[in-house]
């Protein structure tokens, strides 16, 4: 792994509206967006780079036209290419996005968009029902027009003193204006430095926090990201797109870059679709690896050749040791899960596991792991295509500056950022500004980690989840976690605090699995309470005794997540007696 490879060609970007506009013209043809309308559909409809630039053009003129200039404009609904040219026109006209979690209850929606003043709400279709009712309470105090992403104008019937529209309405609109000269989307000039999206964080640990970023945060965050990376020409767009690893990474970045973005249709389709568009990359969290990597090893366990991949794999690596690279041929049953072209997966989020990481670097696919959080836009650091360190979570990108604060005697304390790409604070919570900037402008993100001597980055754990014992000993659940998903049947696991009724003040450790039930059939353990207490007790006498789970708590449903697929533990129950 050669560290001192130089870093990839990219296009630097000034601002949404530029970005949209330079990939326009230096890709006019090429496919910027594909997806269908219905996963069920046979047509895949395309749309060039220069068409996405005039739809985002028409729209954002026609934005302007309705008073909506520099105005906050929440975006709520599933991902789809009128989300896209929102997101990207709202941005264009030097307004405001409000991103909004189309799955969070409905008081919570109507809070974040009466907190930020929201003057427009554009909706998708999953999000028609949660918007009338709110239309119907009357509470949405702010919000003086209504769009929906469908070509239907579905609530025109809903509430007096409202406008109605629907976004393919609006884009005539735009067109039509913009064909007669009204040339006012180009004559604004946009201050990279201001607020353009407010980003409420999803959290695993209960209420978020509106996230300030300016659009230079988000396109220097991609700039001086993509530098790192060797990205190919086809991807496929899994995450919620109101996430900035969904919204930032998977669309400011690929589409400056000239990639094409399919969206996907939903999480229950995302297998087939893999295989049916067949992309040569993937932008995934650990919850889907997870599940990727379960399914490579139950099929070879269903045909019996869960031992013959375990040696094919050994002979692999050993080739390539000699420059003998046969992975592709040698896999191509296994890869065609993987619609056969699947060279790279960019992956951040939480922890993943470096055994998953190995067995896909075996089977042929690059596992590039990296490290980002909202509030920075949303990456930190990232491992690259030819340099990387196995458990690390890669080196900071350009002008990224990381250090830790009152590191312990291993090296590790809180992970602290400064930045290009670090927010401009939370949205009016000034309190909470403070907290997290020290004297030196240096943002603690709350994570626990350390840096070795060449300044790659290694997470620890979250500052949140950590368990403080009596006896002064610190211990990150996320350590002991990575350790039990290596177990056999683990499908999901937790290790937290217990609390105890009886003995307030007593701290016992809870490994809490989720079991695969099938995995377990098949290995014909018909105890698995007894299993895994078996398995904990050799995994507590590899590590100190105070770190030693106490006990294992098995469940019959998969853990509560948000829409970024990370597990909220703020709704796991804790109480053990």
């Amino acid at each position: 792994m050669n560290k001192n490879y130089p870093i990839y060609k990219t296009t630097f970007i000034d601002d949404m509206r530029s970005l949209v506009e330079e990939a326009a013209i230096n890709f006019p043809t090429s496919i910027a967006i594909s997806y269908k309308e219905n996963y069920y559909d046979k047509e895949v409809k395309k749309v060039t780079f220069s068409q996405w630039r005039d739809d985002v053009r028409n729209l954002g003129t026609a934005l302007i036209s309705e008073g909506l200039r520099e105005e906050n404009i929440a975006i709520i609904g599933e991902n789809t290419y009128g989300w896209c040219c929102s997101f990207f026109a709202v941005m264009a006209i030097g307004s405001v996005t409000v991103p909004v979690d189309k799955e969070l209850p409905l008081d919570d929606i109507e809070g974040i968009i009466n907190t930020t003043g929201c003057k427009a709400v554009i909706f998708g279709k999953t999000s028609e029902a949660k918007i009338k009712e709110l239309l119907q309470r009357g509470s949405l105090t702010s919000v003086k027009t209504v769009i929906s992403v469908a070509p239907e104008n579905v609530l025109s019937d809903t509430a007096e003193g409202l406008d109605f529209t629907s976004l393919a309405m609006l884009q005539k609109k735009g067109e039509r204006l913009y064909a007669e000269g009204d040339n006012s989307y180009y004559d604004y000039k946009i201050d990279t430095n201001k607020l353009a999206s407010i980003v409420f964080t999803s959290g695993t640990t209960g209420k978020g926090k509106g996230v300030m970023l300016s659009q230079a945060n988000i396109g220097l965050d991609m700039t001086l990201g993509m530098y790192n990376f060797d990205i190919t020409r086809k991807t496929l767009h899994v995450l919620p797109p109101h996430h900035t690893f969904g919204s930032t990474v998977n669309y400011v970045g690929h589409l400056s870059q000239g990639c094409e973005v399919y969206i996907s249709s939903g999480i229950k389709h995302v297998s087939d679709e893999i295989r049916e568009q067949k992309p040569t990359h993937l932008i995934l969290v650990p919850a889907f690896l997870e599940v990727m990597n379960r399914k490579i090893w139950a099929t070879a366990r269903k045909e019996g050749k869960e031992g013959l991949l375990k040696v094919m794999m050994k002979c692999s690596d050993f080739l390539r040791k000699f420059g003998i690279d046969v992975r592709r041929k040698l896999f191509s049953s296994v890869l065609s899960a993987f619609g056969g072209k699947l060279e790279l997966i960019i992956c951040g989020g939480a922890k993943l596991d470096e055994e998953i990481i190995r067995t896909f670097d075996s089977l042929g696919i690059t596992i590039l792991n990296g490290y980002g959080i909202t509030e920075c836009s949303p990456l930190i650091s990232a491992n690259r295509n030819k340099y990387r360190k196995p458990g690390s979570v890669g080196t900071p990108i350009l002008a990224c500056r990381v250090k830790i604060d009152n590191p312990d005697e291993n090296g590790e304390g809180e992970i602290c950022v400064k930045g290009p790409n670090v927010m401009l604070g939370y949205y009016k919570n000034p309190e909470a500004t403070a907290e997290v900037f020290d004297k030196d402008g240096f943002f603690h993100t709350g994570d626990y980690g350390r840096l070795d001597e060449e300044g790659w980055i290694y997470i620890t754990g979250r500052k949140k989840n950590l368990i403080i014992l009596s006896n002064g000993k610190n211990v990150y659940p996320e350590e002991i976690e990575a350790d039990l998903q290596k177990v056999e049947g683990v499908s999901e696991v937790v290790v937290y605090a217990g609390e105890s009724r009886v003995q307030k003040d007593k701290i016992t450790i809870v490994a809490e699995i989720f079991p695969d039930a099938d995995l377990l059939a098949d290995k014909g353990i018909t105890n698995p309470q007894e299993y895994f207490e078996e398995q904990v007790k050799i995994l507590n006498a590899k590590m100190p005794s105070y770190k030693a789970v106490k006990r294992v708590k098995l469940r019959n449903e998969e853990f509560q997540k948000n829409t970024s697929r990370k597990i909220t533990r703020f709704s796991i129950d804790k109480t053990i007696d």
